[in-house]
């Protein structure tokens, strides 16, 4: 994280990162749109890997605490060779991201009560 914390989330809140995508460092910036707390934001991606990046946030409450669905919209750059990149690479990366995101989700806010349900994340990537 590049921007300093606590970040205010607001609508048009910016925030920087830097990852490491096999050895090279990339800057990625990220503007909230969207911000309607406790139920909704999203950000897209203003400078990063992707050709175009959307990413909605939702929070619904359930009988069994909160439900929390992303769902990711993005388009990937270098035409061709960037779909190929997306069927060898990229898809399952961003399966892997998504799914130590939500053991991380989980471990924080699970019930102590292990009988209870437990909460399943939806994401949907689109090309």
């Amino acid at each position: 994280m590049l921007t300093p914390v606590p970040i205010k989330m607001k609508d048009g809140a910016l925030i920087d990162y830097v990852i490491t995508l096999y050895g090279k460092r990339l800057r990625w910036t990220t503007l909230i749109t969207d911000f309607d707390p406790p139920h909704t934001f999203a950000d897209v991606q203003l400078r990063g890997p992707y050709a175009y990046w959307h990413h909605s946030h939702t929070f619904a409450e359930t009988d069994e605490g909160t439900m929390m669905t992303d769902e990711v919209h993005y388009a990937m750059p270098f035409g061709a060779l960037g779909e190929l990149g997306h069927e060898l690479i990229v898809k399952n990366q961003l399966s892997r991201i998504f799914d130590f995101r939500e053991q991380q989700i989980e471990a924080m806010f699970r019930p102590s009560d292990s009988a209870q349900q437990e909460e399943r994340r939806v994401v949907d990537f689109h090309k």
